[in-house]
């Protein structure tokens, strides 16, 4: 699992000094501030995880409705100049940075300086009773493209519905659910995935997509094709031709992209295909459904094709997986519903 960091209010301090202890906590782990809660609650409850990503810290965080507030005498006392990428999963975020005040919601990215005054007020829906949202913490210096665009990128929404954007914004919540299948070496690479999700994004933001770095255009754009063939696994036109076309470069060119994937493109797309139809195979409420049908959806036209790729790959039929999964399902239900 990669390593990190966990904290919980509940769990670190007495009900009446939880506010304490989680103020003394992002003094510790993230920058000194400001927190001015919306209701200072006798039992305040609030969780903060974090992931060690090489020179990228992922985290997570739960908390009542507060204000933050980072001043210029906090800054003094320590600037460990850093960038703060968020994006908000549940409630509302509004910023004051740089001059300029936004408000963000689900879908949008919001990425501060902590080496600028800034004010954050985080507020909640009517039935929702604690803000919840991810994020990423990184020095300005692995980003010199921010520090170029400064002002026109600081405190700006950045889109998390398309392109790169949206990109970040699925690595960010993936990252968090995959977690404990990754080594701790897993880490810095995963923090070069983020620079370079979150370099593109700027270099769109700011149109200065030229003034990447070869190596972290080229990574940006294989990971914007496999989520191209990701969206696109049903669909029995999709080839390595189909796939370069639509991102204008050559075939030769895409094969040559894939060459560090140790996979090439055509294996690739049978690889996904396979995984979303032994996901099928193994949902009970998929049970009745045809296995000719579900090769045909994921993309295989031919059921003797499908079979034999699966059996290279499961080491059994289709139909024996089918039967096991279910077998098992069946059985943890009933284990369920014995007295």
């Amino acid at each position: 699992m990669l390593s990190g960091t966990e904290f919980r209010s509940a769990e670190a301090a007495p009900a009446t000094g939880r506010f304490d202890s989680w103020r003394e906590h992002l003094h510790g782990s993230y920058v000194p501030v400001d927190l001015l809660p919306d209701d200072h609650m006798a039992d305040f409850r609030a969780t903060h995880l974090v992931l060690n990503l090489g020179a990228v810290r992922l985290w997570r965080i739960e908390h009542p409705p507060m204000r933050m507030r980072r001043s210029p005498q906090l800054i003094r006392r320590s600037d460990p100049e850093l960038l703060h990428l968020s994006l908000p999963l549940r409630g509302t975020k509004r910023v004051v940075q740089s001059d300029r005040e936004a408000g963000y919601g689900a879908h949008e990215l919001a990425l501060l300086d902590t080496s600028r005054p800034y004010l954050m007020e985080a507020s909640t829906g009517e039935r929702q009773r604690t803000v919840r949202g991810t994020g990423i913490l990184l020095p300005r210096n692995v980003l010199p493209l921010a520090a170029k665009g400064g002002d026109a990128l600081v405190n700006r929404r950045l889109s998390a519905r398309e392109g790169a954007g949206a990109l970040l914004a699925r690595f960010l919540t993936q990252v968090w659910a995959d977690r404990a299948s990754y080594r701790p070496a897993d880490g810095p690479r995963l923090g070069t995935i983020a620079i370079d999700l979150l370099s593109a994004l700027l270099a769109h933001t700011l149109d200065a997509e030229n003034t990447l770095a070869p190596e972290t255009r080229r990574r940006s754009l294989v990971l914007r094709i496999q989520e191209f063939i990701q969206q696109r696994l049903f669909d029995p036109e999709l080839t390595p031709r189909s796939v370069a076309a639509a991102h204008h470069i050559s075939v030769s060119y895409l094969h040559r992209l894939f060459e560090d994937e140790e996979i090439t493109v055509a294996a690739w797309i049978r690889r996904r295909r396979l995984e979303r139809a032994c996901r099928d195979l193994a949902d009970p409420a998929l049970r009745h459904t045809p296995i000719h049908a579900i090769a045909m959806h994921w993309g295989f036209a031919r059921a003797d094709d499908f079979t034999r790729a699966f059996r290279a790959v499961y080491g059994m039929p289709p139909r024996d997986y089918r039967y096991g999964a279910c077998r098992v399902a069946d059985q943890g239900l009933s284990d369920g519903a014995a007295p």
